[in-house]
């Protein structure tokens, strides 16, 4: 049985509040100390297509504090968004890339993949540097080029190979300048490297550096055939020795390993749990008003994305009747949840235009990160040497 939500801080859900419209007010300008700080793509355009960020109570601080930032994509709205404490006064950035999705977060750096595109970001500050309020500057760096193969997942093995879920071919794959992605591994029952996403590959950990894990929606060796094993067909397999660890899932999502246990999102019935791999059961620690999908931890804390379910997309999923049966709304938002007691300790509520987060990720040691994207003055103004190799 999953353990009840302690949800303390719904009562001041709104405390602190921010809006894409605010982006007028905002640039150009020296914010007083109480004011957000926002920039972003869509700066002319937001008060047409807003959305706006809800703070619970002590968010903000407990930010401060870790000395970190979040970090979130939402595919459909096409967006990268990083929301910093900025020492109490908050700093976000909005960025615009077509399909953004998958996040890697590193000491000075940051992964993201797009339509048909991995993106490398690098901090451009030396440390302890300071530019314009901003503490990292996070640049773009190198783009590699996958095609239009539906990238869900992205880490380094022990090797420094990125290797990604390739969702469209159903399989894992490393990133290099060969091609467009060299597959390394895909399911037992998929007997051919197509593009037809046929099982919905869409997660992976690694353990001691070599791919672990692996999340599918369903065991189809057909076009699309995933999508009538919505509800039940879930897997999680070793792809070390192609073994089922566990089915009968709905929708699992973003496996990560953390102080011993395989986590995973149960999307389709709003759990975050870990898998019981001996015994071969999913535990439910917390479940959440949506479809759970991006999942990072940090010491005792578990970042979780949520969305509001996609009934065109994803309709018949348990969620379905779990919201109802709890007298519960959906919401779109990132949470912050104890691990030891499930408990949500915080929360960040996202409405208006934005109903949908595909990944999250925390960015160490920075209260006021900025995203460089490909629209705006930035990219073209931001320069920082390499090497100065004149003699």
């Amino acid at each position: 049985m999953a353990k009840p939500n302690k949800d303390t801080n719904m009562a001041n859900a709104k405390k602190a509040t921010v809006s894409s419209k605010e982006l007028n007010e905002v640039k150009g300008k020296k914010p007083a100390a109480s004011v957000p700080r926002v920039v972003g793509d869509d700066v002319s355009e937001a008060p047409k297509n807003p959305f706006h960020l809800n703070f619970s109570n002590g968010l903000i601080p407990w930010l401060a504090k870790l000395n970190g930032s979040l970090a979130f994509t939402t595919y459909t709205a096409g967006k990268v968004v990083l929301v910093g404490p900025n020492r109490g006064r908050l700093a976000v950035t909005e960025r615009n890339f077509d399909h953004a999705m998958a996040l890697l977060p590193q000491e000075e750096g940051l992964l993201l993949s797009t339509k048909f595109q991995v993106w490398r970001f690098e901090n451009g500050l030396e440390s302890g540097k300071i530019y314009d309020g901003w503490d990292k500057i996070f640049l773009p760096r190198h783009c590699h080029v996958t095609g239009a193969v539906d990238v869900h997942d992205l880490h380094y093995d022990r090797n420094g190979r990125l290797v990604a879920a390739v969702t469209q071919y159903n399989c894992l794959a490393y990133l290099e300048d060969k091609g467009c992605f060299s597959p390394m591994w895909r399911p037992p029952f998929i007997d051919a490297l197509v593009a037809e996403d046929r099982c919905h590959l869409n997660g992976f950990c690694l353990e001691d550096g070599v791919p672990a894990y692996v999340t599918v929606t369903g065991a189809s060796n057909v076009r699309a055939g995933w999508r009538e094993l919505r509800a039940d067909g879930g897997m999680v397999i070793d792809a070390r020795t192609n073994e089922t660890i566990i089915s009968g899932l709905s929708m699992p999502h973003s496996p990560r390993l953390y102080r011993g246990r395989l986590w995973l999102l149960e999307a389709g019935r709003g759990y975050l749990g870990w898998v019981d791999v001996k015994n071969r059961r999913f535990e439910p620690l917390t479940w959440c008003p949506g479809f759970v999908r991006g999942l990072r931890f940090f010491g005792d804390y578990a970042l979780v994305g949520i969305s509001k379910p996609r009934h065109k997309t994803f309709k018949g999923l348990p969620l379905d009747e779990e919201l109802p049966k709890r007298n519960a709304e959906p919401v779109c938002g990132v949470y912050i949840i104890r691990i030891d007691d499930g408990e949500i300790v915080y929360k960040l509520n996202i409405t208006g235009s934005v109903d949908e987060i595909y990944d999250v990720a925390l960015l160490p040691n920075t209260q006021s990160p900025l995203l460089v994207g490909l629209q705006g003055k930035e990219v073209r103004s931001l320069i920082k040497f390499g090497r100065n190799l004149i003699k």
